[in-house]
């Protein structure tokens, strides 16, 4: 049996749900880590908010990092990786 294109049983329109989201890791200094699973357009302070309730530190007490660079709450993961390409 075939699908029409557009009709939403093919395996490209199962993929972009997928494609909304990332998974992202955050390592701790002490080498725990805690996996999350946004959507690339969320602000990362939902993220950051999260992390600091699983591990019961205060948000302003550390600092979220990627490739040496200090993230904001107002960036989100397209953002970041578009600017990691440049």
């Amino acid at each position: 049996m075939s699908t029409a294109p557009g009709t939403g049983a093919g395996p490209e329109d199962e993929k972009k749900p997928m494609e909304q989201h990332i998974n992202l890791k955050v390592k701790g200094q002490d080498g725990n880590e805690v996996f999350f699973r946004i959507k690339r357009s969320t602000q990362l302070r939902k993220l950051m908010g999260a992390y600091c309730d699983r591990q019961s530190v205060e948000l302003n007490s550390i600092a979220f990092l990627f490739d040496g660079r200090r993230l904001r709450g107002e960036q989100t993961p397209d953002e970041i990786l578009k600017l990691s390409k440049l």
